[in-house]
């Protein structure tokens, strides 16, 4: 019999993910994803393989989970931050400073490896997960428009430049000393690039 981790069926199944979760973040940032091997995740974990297989059958559902995860706490940490924030040009700077620190936290492979690395069924699923934060900046830019801190421009151009900018792995890989400055002047940026007096 199967040693359950945990005291009951719910909890065991929390605690497998919670542990293979880590160990794939680890993995992922050690080897990147074409090096992560199910068995390996699972005795990294200390999970059996039948275990792991029956919460993941494959490689991809097991990245696919991880985001899906990764992606709602993310997306909870980034809302309440946000709301703490009465004034849209304090709310957009702490959008771009979660948002490069996530990226330099977290070592997933660039949009193009991943896209190739996943069926494009698994990438549209990962993919999706960007909406709310997406709907977040969106609801930020609107804001700061009705209030008058900057000036109306389409949402739909400034979205994809803001989120260029601030998904630049350059940005982030430098030394860890410079990662405030680097931060606090991607803030200036983006600021600036809405037209907030800063």
């Amino acid at each position: 019999m199967p040693k359950i981790l945990g005291e009951s069926l719910e909890a065991h199944r929390r605690e497998v993910r919670a542990r293979v979760f880590d160990v794939l973040r680890t993995q992922l940032y050690e080897r990147g994803f074409d090096a992560i091997t199910l068995a390996g995740v699972a005795a990294a974990a200390g999970v059996g393989r039948t275990a792991l297989y029956n919460h993941f059958p494959d490689k991809e559902s097991l990245l696919v989970a991880f985001v899906e995860d990764e992606a709602a706490r993310y997306v909870t940490r980034l809302t309440e931050a946000v709301e703490a924030q009465a004034d849209p040009a304090d709310q957009l700077a702490t959008f771009v400073r979660l948002q490069l620190r996530v990226l330099a936290e977290y070592h997933m492979p660039p949009g193009t490896a991943l896209a190739s690395a996943l069926a494009p069924a698994a990438y549209r699923r990962i993919s999706a997960h960007a909406d709310p934060i997406t709907d977040r900046l969106r609801a930020i830019l609107a804001c700061g428009v009705d209030l008058g801190r900057w000036p109306a421009e389409d949402p739909d151009v400034l979205i994809p430049m803001i989120t260029a900018a601030l998904g630049n792995r350059a940005l982030v890989d430098g030394p860890p000393e410079q990662l405030d400055d680097v931060v606090e002047g991607a803030v200036r940026f983006v600021l600036r690039a809405v037209g907030a007096s800063i």
